[in-house]
């Protein structure tokens, strides 16, 4: 697991602005495949880890959104499951969807942290204030991002991303029971 220290620079003025957390599904919240049964059935395949993380960082009284190019019925479904009310999808273009999403919650670009894969991310990227890759992105991904994490999509990244910005932000302890 990252420390806070692998934010770079200033770790926990970075963390403390940041409000909003926007994802990307194929490849941040999944490992990116995309898999079909014989009767042209989708499914994705998501980390309990990462739900937990998600379900923290909105308890924490953080807003949290997903982006994703693609529409599925799989994704509002995991949605739903973990109570997040701004699901965006079959946006190309995902900067007016993320604006959107901000305006939703309530943040400026400014303390809104994107993590995102690939070339569809990085218009969004490269407008926020703290934007994350996973560690398996693209390489134009991983290029522009301000941080980039030790952790793959689908395996656990949003774990990662919450917790150290959770920690960095003095909430992480209010999570773990003693």
């Amino acid at each position: 697991m990252s420390d806070v220290t692998d934010f770079q620079p200033r770790p926990n003025e970075i963390a403390d602005q940041i409000r909003c957390l926007i994802s990307d599904v194929d490849g941040v919240m999944t490992d990116g495949r995309i898999t079909y049964d014989d009767q042209l059935v989708e499914s994705k395949s998501f980390h309990a880890r990462d739900g937990l993380a998600i379900k923290l960082w909105m308890r924490s009284g953080f807003g949290f959104g997903i982006l994703t190019a693609r529409k599925s019925t799989i994704v509002p479904h995991r949605a739903s499951e973990l109570g997040i009310d701004q699901c965006v999808q079959g946006f190309e273009d995902k900067w007016p969807a993320a604006e959107q999403i901000m305006r939703h919650i309530g943040c400026t670009p400014e303390q809104t942290c994107y993590i995102g894969d690939d070339l569809p991310d990085i218009a969004v990227m490269r407008r926020v204030g703290l934007s994350v890759a996973p560690a398996d992105a693209s390489a134009d991904a991983r290029d522009i991002a301000d941080w980039v994490l030790r952790t793959g999509g689908g395996q656990g990244a949003l774990r990662e991303l919450v917790e150290c910005l959770l920690k960095a932000k003095g909430r992480w302890e209010e999570h773990v029971p003693t």
